[in-house]
């Protein structure tokens, strides 16, 4: 099932034959049918497509822009619908099978060109495994961690279930990744620790199945005695559709979950390190902004953080709209959590760190890091903003990861040689 959804046949595939399946449901019939009927029925799918659109952006509280692909194809969808109806009585019965035939094919291929921009799915086996909740490569339970022994040249992630004492807040089974240092004996090296947040439609295992972080941080593992950071896979939305931005309000106590409910939980179960200079936060999208947010506002807890791809500060919409969605109406907390504010008027900070990456074709996004940067920079924050070929997806996110996680490494004090600065700004 180690099939493409990304590029390849498969994509292609389902697009064609759903064209075809269209082309037959519309079929050509008599001259009323071509010149009346059809182009009738075409008509009411455009608008109803395009109210589908404007609805999805303006009521849906969607921030981040969708591919014209996906409304394409659900164009067709709807089109091949409005036929079936309209084209009812004078179709014969390959037409009406085509119909519902050529919908279904759409929303398959619509489907996949929202996965294709966003790169949440790479693979056929990596959809699967998220819908089902298969266990991941290379995971084990809590019971079993004390059976591997030290010749492990590769991680292990844990599934763990981390109380909600100090949050009250319904999260999804977490993960966790543990690097082959870890198990050499029964006295745990006391590791740093890194949370992972991925963005704002997530998953906890987003960041392994579509980020690679595994992967990555077992490459690098394998160059440094099989030491790297301990790293969380978090929920820091508690549901798919759910958007938190990794702060306490309507949506629930995100924020303390992340801060309070997390580090006790893993310094204990793990025996990892309890130093905040050895904790930080990585993110991508929404994630990202969760990165520096939480290091900004709680430094006795993080002091490094990579944001990747991430806004100018929490964000359900416009300023007027995040405070009424994000925060209950309150301008006060709004103005706790947005980083610029936050930095604005904090007391220079000491050993904190960041890196900002954006990919080349995110303009906003690198436009709002280097303000973010500027800032941070003059609050004493050792910051950098890096720019690469790529755009908002995931297969962005894993590749800025694995540039930055030697510098991270280093920053929370990894065991192993190090030679990992920051990139000059750009």
């Amino acid at each position: 099932m180690n099939v493409s959804l990304l590029d390849g046949w498969f994509p292609w595939t389902i697009q064609l034959a759903a064209g075809v399946a269209m082309l037959a449901a519309l079929g050509w019939r008599d001259r009323r049918w071509r010149r009346r009927r059809a182009p009738l029925a075409l008509l009411v799918a455009a608008v109803l497509t395009a109210a589908a659109a404007v609805a999805a952006v303006r009521l849906g509280g969607v921030t981040d822009p969708l591919p014209v692909a996906l409304w394409i194809w659900l164009g067709v969808a709807v089109a091949a619908l409005v036929v079936l109806v309209v084209g009812w009585t004078r179709a014969r019965w390959w037409h009406r099978l085509m119909a519902p035939v050529a919908a279904l094919l759409a929303v398959v291929a619509g489907a996949n060109a929202l996965n294709v921009s966003t790169g949440y799915f790479p693979t056929v086996d990596d959809a699967i495994g998220e819908l089902s909740g298969a266990p991941l490569p290379q995971q084990v339970t809590l019971g079993q961690l004390g059976s591997l022994t030290g010749k492990t040249t590769t991680g292990r992630i844990v599934q763990v279930d981390i109380p909600d004492t100090a949050s009250g807040f319904a999260h999804r089974p977490e993960l966790v990744y543990l690097p082959p240092a870890w198990f050499r004996s029964k006295t745990r090296p006391k590791l740093p620790v890194l949370e992972m947040i991925g963005g704002e439609y997530a998953a906890p295992d987003n960041w392994v199945r579509a980020g690679d972080a595994v992967q990555t941080a077992d490459a690098y593992a394998a160059k440094h005695g099989g030491y790297a950071p301990v790293l969380v896979f978090t929920d820091a939305t508690g549901g798919f559709k759910v958007d938190t931005e990794c702060v306490d309000g309507p949506n629930g106590n995100a924020e303390d979950h992340l801060v309070k409910d997390i580090p006790p939980y893993i310094e204990k179960t793990f025996d990892t390190s309890t130093d905040p200079r050895k904790w930080g936060v990585a993110g991508w999208s929404m994630g990202g902004t969760c990165a520096i947010d939480l290091t900004v506002e709680h430094p006795n807890v993080f002091t490094h953080f990579e944001d990747i791809s991430g806004d100018l500060g929490p964000n359900t919409g416009n300023k007027q709209q995040t405070i009424a969605g994000l925060y209950g109406g309150s301008e006060a907390a709004w103005a706790a959590h947005d980083p610029m504010t936050v930095l604005a008027h904090h007391p220079k900070f000491k050993n904190v760190s960041g890196w900002f990456e954006s990919g080349d074709q995110e303009s906003q996004h690198i436009q709002q890091a280097n303000e973010l940067d500027a800032e941070a920079r003059k609050d004493g924050i050792k910051a950098s903003v890096t720019v690469e070929p790529g755009r908002h997806s995931w297969q962005f996110a894993a590749t800025a990861f694995a540039e930055a996680l030697p510098w991270l490494a280093q920053q929370l004090g990894t065991p192993g040689p190090h030679q990992a600065p920051l990139p000059d700004k750009v």
